[in-house]
């Protein structure tokens, strides 16, 4: 008998994450809890040095970006840090530190909700 057990999958909301974010604009209106996540996801994206960053880590070779490769965006260190936290608190971005670096990822269920979300209209 084998001493494997399998663990329940937490919700994304549990796991510190942001759930992915809604259905298609034109399947039905959303609630005020879909509303709330995806406004803040939107938010986190409407500055222009966190989109500049999210998109310098969404298009990075692998698909991951070491802050120190991503950090020259015209602010300081600092400001870079306080972006990212903000894009991760957003579940726009997942982290895992390594050694002294932390490398970033973008959450592709999310970014795929808010793709499929907009992408219906037309």
């Amino acid at each position: 008998m084998s001493n494997t057990r399998v663990l329940p999958l937490l919700e994304p909301e549990v796991a510190g994450m942001a759930a992915p974010c809604c259905p298609p604009l034109t399947e039905r209106p959303l609630t005020v809890e879909e509303a709330a996540r995806t406004a803040a996801m939107f938010k986190a994206l409407g500055d222009p040095v966190r989109l500049r960053l999210f998109s310098l880590v969404a298009s990075h070779e692998g698909g991951e970006a070491c802050v120190c490769d991503i950090s020259d965006v015209g602010v300081s260190q600092p400001t870079v840090s306080h972006h990212l936290k903000k894009l991760k608190e957003a579940g726009l971005l997942s982290s895992e530190r390594r050694g002294t670096w932390v490398y970033y990822r973008v959450e592709p269920s999310v970014v795929a909700a808010l793709g499929q979300m907009l992408g219906t209209i037309g």
